[in-house]
């Protein structure tokens, strides 16, 4: 089904079959449901508390249980801006994005988080904005505030739920953080735009327990969750569908799910396009399907631009210049490169701004050479950035085994052209930053490096 609120979605199911369950959790140790017209009844009561405090612009910090879920539908059509904030952000982060996205009222079930950022509220924005915020995992640059509606981000829940339906028994696992658009829309709105019932996951705690508690029978993941549920065995029986998204996935990972006799399947998309263009429905992992809404052209540099009139972001929260960069011509460019086969699918192949380009226009693909890197030291605690124009190596130290690294990096540069060498190795007794996602921070690694580089000289 298409719908063009969060409303009409939570009313449609609950005027159909009120009594289904909507939502599945925790409570006192054992599993409740909230039915579909229960879920609506406290949208409702919800929505005339917000309206009560005037505010017009909420910082949620996602938890993902069922009162945060309630609150972000209950603000949205209260007419408020509501802004997705990741609660396991720094306050730091926290409160830039905060001043950023002009929040004027906090809302997270931790009530000391709210106490420590309220100082930094700012004076909201017009009434009735009824935009929802998300900000960009910043893998490759500093994350900003993508503005999306209800509008979008349902019409992208129907555009993956056409590709991959899920029927009204299904169980839907939701794990993955709501603070970003594919956690929102393909742990949370694919499920209940079916008409399905969400399991909402009862956090860290308790991820070795989840599978075997709800017993989903479908469950979106990004790749570093999938090795880890595939390592201790977690899954349960009744799973039958696993979508991966958010990055890349090794053939090993892919290859485990299918042998246990599960479907899986892979998606595409941005935060700029309100989650996924594009998804593989057939055997082939890498051949994804266009969805429904969308369609994709392939750009002579290889880059792919996407077209999605019903998804696209309004732009880039007060800021013009990177909504105009990135749009053009009605064209999203995503900065990722691949190509279309001879039935129309989409393949990525890699991504544009996952390159250093040197001085003399040598390019590195920075996948593939770290991918071979990691591979070499056995330790995937690496990333590569360019200082002084040149390659350096970034990696996390392990106990008495650094001279055995460097011999093992001096082997492995054997095989790599001089433009690829690398210039020198840094060592870190930390771990890299990596984005909720578990996406290194390229970005933030080279912003460090650069200013110790700098401090040194």
């Amino acid at each position: 089904m298409r719908f063009g609120s969060f409303y009409e979605l939570i009313g449609y199911y609950a005027e159909k079959n009120g009594s289904r369950p909507a939502l599945y959790f925790e409570e006192n140790g054992q599993k409740r449901s909230m039915s579909y017209s229960e879920l609506l009844k406290e949208i409702c009561e919800r929505e005339k508390e917000l309206l009560k405090t005037g505010k017009t612009s909420i910082g949620i910090l996602c938890s993902g249980d069922r009162d945060c879920i309630v609150t972000v539908f209950a603000a949205v059509n209260a007419g408020m801006q509501v802004v997705m904030l990741d609660e396991s952000s720094s306050d730091e982060t926290l409160k830039k994005q905060i001043k950023i996205a002009d929040v004027d009222y906090l809302y997270a079930s931790d009530k000391k988080a709210v106490e420590s950022l309220s100082l930094f509220l700012t004076d909201g924005v017009e009434k009735d904005a009824k935009r929802i915020l998300f900000f960009t995992s910043g893998t490759t640059s500093v994350s900003k505030a993508v503005v999306l509606t209800e509008k979008s981000l349902c019409s992208s829940a129907y555009n993956g739920s056409e590709k991959l339906p899920l029927k009204e028994d299904d169980i839907l696992m939701c794990m993955l953080p709501l603070s970003h658009v594919f956690g929102f829309v393909c742990s949370l709105l694919w499920g209940l735009s079916c008409g399905s019932a969400v399991a909402l996951s009862r956090g860290a705690r308790s991820l070795l327990t989840d599978f075997s508690f709800f017993k989903p029978t479908a469950v979106s993941l990004v790749p570093m969750l999938l090795g880890f549920f595939i390592k201790n065995k977690l899954f349960n029986e009744e799973l039958d569908l696993i979508l991966i998204g958010a990055g890349d996935c090794s053939e090993a990972l892919l290859d485990a799910v299918k042998a246990m006799g599960k479907r899986v399947s892979f998606g595409y998309g941005l935060t700029e396009t309100s989650s996924g263009v594009a998804i593989s429905v057939s055997g082939d992992l890498h051949a994804l399907e266009i969805c429904p809404d969308d369609e994709i052209k392939i750009a002579p540099d290889g880059e792919i631009l996407i077209y999605a009139p019903t998804c696209i972001m309004q732009g880039y929260y007060k800021d013009k210049e990177s909504t105009e960069k990135a749009i053009e011509n009605g064209l999203l460019h995503s900065g990722d490169l691949g190509f279309l086969d001879m039935d129309g699918r989409l393949h990525i192949t890699g991504r544009k701004k996952e390159m250093l380009v040197l001085p003399s226009g040598t390019k590195i693909f920075l996948p593939d050479y770290e991918a071979a890197l990691a591979k070499a030291v056995e330790n995937a605690e690496l990333a590569v950035i360019l200082l002084k124009n040149k390659p350096v190596l970034v990696i996390k130290e392990i106990e008495e085994k650094r001279n055995e690294i460097l011999e093992k990096l001096n082997e492995e540069m054997k095989k790599h052209p001089r433009s690829h060498q690398l210039s020198q190795v840094i060592f870190t007794d930390k771990p890299l930053p990596r984005t909720a996602t578990g996406k290194i921070k390229r970005w933030e690694i080279q912003k460090t490096e650069e200013e110790k580089n700098g401090k040194n000289e």
